[in-house]
């Protein structure tokens, strides 16, 4: 069975041909400036198909992008199917499903339509996901099943003591104000990739998930389900990230709205895009900068470092209480996967709940591995993501279900 696998924004389109039941990647890529001058890349997975990087393609729309993707996979000479009717089925990441769904679902008009009840809830994602379908459907037609993955899924099992905000109930009433949580997909890939790596049935497990890059979110997973998660109502709570503030007094948005004369729009485009590490450095978004930058003696680069890797070591702590104790911790994700200093930073300090790395271990790069010492208490991990190979495994099985 081979699975087309779509992460669709406003303008770009990233894609996956996949084999779930045996875990082969096809094919993968990218559709960027889409309503612009249109770039596509593809990268064929299998020996002797030639790679296109980034070349001019006319993508006015979504669906001149699909039938790029579709081209390609189906080219006489590079492509890795022989016709489209080789794509059995489409998952796509749809970021905010709210409420309504805690698990995937086969996309009919009816869940179109509650996609789209929810796009107040994600304005930036929800429309862009929902045009990654529209298209897929002019292209393919609606013949081939296609299934929606939702980031905020997973979440959908944390208690109301965990989800509710403490302002006025009337606004979780009438407008599902809450706490859902994002990266859903990969903190349960990990979660569950750690249970079978330890032998172990995850209703088994207390687990704490670090998901750290860019954007970034902590999960506590116990006995499998998803109990807390950093991220709220939006992805801008919690930990500071590449360009998010993170968690904040609100207090600290209306002194500088007043003292500056700014309207909310410019508020949050600060706190969403120049806040974070990139606003303390003032260097940089991206966490090798900044390790360079603060190794040549920028304070500032170090201070934001420092104060990311305070925020993790925290709720790692945070959530272990929350659970009642703790069997394992997760790394994954751009840092979590390939910085083995920053890992080192994270649970420093925390010996004393049995969480320490043996830094001989702890010496890989985007590998999967335990990297705590031989019997200790708590099992460290590296697991890289993989958001794909899940939203396939999904679809796969929703599919064969018909």
């Amino acid at each position: 069975m081979n699975i087309l696998v779509i992460n669709a924004g406003s303008s770009s389109l990233k894609y996956q041909l996949l084999n779930p039941e045996s875990g082969e990647l096809l094919a993968k890529g990218l559709c960027e400036r889409i309503g612009l001058d249109g770039k596509f890349t593809y990268k064929p997975q299998v020996e002797g198909k030639q790679k296109l990087d980034a070349v001019d393609v006319a993508m006015p729309t979504h669906s001149e992008a699909i039938q790029a993707v579709l081209n390609a996979l189906i080219d006489p000479e590079n492509g890795v199917i022989a016709s489209m009717k080789e794509i059995d089925a489409v998952g796509h990441r749809v970021v905010h499903g709210g409420e309504k769904f805690a698990s995937s679902v086969l996309i009919t008009d009816e869940v179109m339509a509650a996609i789209e009840e929810c796009n107040p809830l994600a304005p930036l994602h929800n429309p862009a996901n929902l045009i990654g379908i529209n298209a897929c459907t002019s292209v393919l037609g609606k013949d081939v099943p296609q299934v929606a993955v939702f980031d905020t899924a997973f979440h959908q099992t944390m208690p109301a003591k965990a989800y509710t905000y403490a302002i006025p109930y009337e606004y979780y009433k009438v407008d599902k104000l809450r706490r859902y949580g994002f990266h859903g997909t990969s903190h349960r890939y990990v979660s569950k990739r750690c249970a079978e790596i330890l032998g172990k049935d995850p209703s088994e497990l207390k687990i704490v998930s670090c998901h750290l890059g860019n954007g970034s979110s902590i999960t506590a997973v116990d006995g499998g389900k998803s109990v807390d998660t950093s991220m709220g109502l939006t992805p801008l709570a919690g930990l500071p990230m590449g360009t998010r503030s993170g968690d904040m007094d609100a207090g600290v948005m209306e002194y500088i709205m007043k003292k500056y004369d700014m309207g909310i729009e410019e508020m949050m485009n600060i706190l969403n895009k120049k806040s974070g590490v990139l606003g303390v450095s003032e260097v940089s978004s991206d966490f090798r900068d900044l390790t360079d930058a603060a190794e040549a003696g920028n304070e500032q680069a170090g201070l934001a470092v420092e104060v990311f890797e305070y925020g993790v070591r925290k709720m790692i702590g945070e959530y272990a209480a929350a659970m009642g104790g703790v069997d394992a911790v997760i790394f994954t994700a751009g840092v979590g996967e390939n910085s083995a200093d920053m890992r080192l930073k994270f649970v420093e300090g925390l010996e004393f709940m049995g969480i320490e790395i043996d830094p001989e271990k702890n010496n890989c790069r985007g590998v999967e591995r335990i990297v705590s010492p031989d019997g200790a208490k708590v099992k460290v991990m590296v697991i890289p993501t993989n958001e794909e190979l899940m939203i396939a495994l999904d679809t796969a099985e929703i599919v064969k279900a018909l």
